[in-house]
């Protein structure tokens, strides 16, 4: 079975085509928002463990899901004790930014929790997404809409690696402005009509050919 690596979710919810750019071809290219990122992870991946009551704080986890072919690392897992004495892990992803409209993020985090419950054997209800603008976590529920959109990611980007086949761009502004990805991808050229552009190039070039 083809290993999809955790972080690589949340490039597919926020485009295929980066995607698979990044696990077919290998393509990768740092802008500011990348190194921010980095930067803020080197400070939370510190590794190592302690203990403050009754959680317990674990950094840079190593995840593994054998059944859906999930790998990965979580920045930090919670591990809250119930009032039965049961260790309930707590994932906790970092993200340079602010929430996004899209729910690219959370997927991240719902896929590390499928980890979480297949490695312990246990109902894992809960994370949070901690991001730098704000300085401050975000509760994530893991209901059932988020277990299937999370769910379905994965089975679409296993497709992806399994067929090798690099979507077509979709053109977005908002996007792809800032992505580090842009100049490899070429958006704009990429998404136009193949068929239109060569008959474009045919008619022009018959027109040329008539004039000489």
């Amino acid at each position: 079975m083809q290993t999809l690596y955790l972080s690589r979710l949340q490039h597919y919810l926020f485009c295929p085509r980066q995607f698979a750019l990044i696990e077919l071809e290998c393509a990768w290219e740092e802008n500011i928002f990348t190194a921010e990122g980095q930067v803020m992870h080197e400070k939370v991946n510190s590794g190592g463990h302690d203990t403050r009551g009754a959680i317990k704080t674990v950094r840079t986890l190593p995840l593994g899901h054998k059944t859906l072919g999930l790998e990965g690392v979580a920045d930090v897992v919670e591990y809250h004790t119930s009032d039965k004495g049961i260790q309930i892990p707590y994932p906790i992803e970092y993200k340079r930014g602010r929430p996004k409209s899209h729910r690219a993020d959370e997927v991240q985090l719902c896929a590390q929790a499928l980890c979480l419950e297949d490695m312990h054997n246990c109902q894992v209800p809960e994370g949070a997404l901690f991001y730098g603008k704000t300085r401050r976590r975000h509760t994530v529920t893991f209901d059932d809409e988020l277990r299937q959109l999370t769910l379905d990611a994965i089975n679409d980007c296993l497709h992806i690696i399994e067929t090798g086949h690099t979507p077509k761009p979709s053109y977005s502004t908002s996007k792809c402005r800032n992505c580090s990805l842009k100049d490899s991808c070429h958006p704009k050229i990429f998404n136009k009509n193949a068929k239109a552009w060569l008959n474009q190039y045919i008619t022009q070039s018959l027109t040329d050919n008539s004039n000489d």
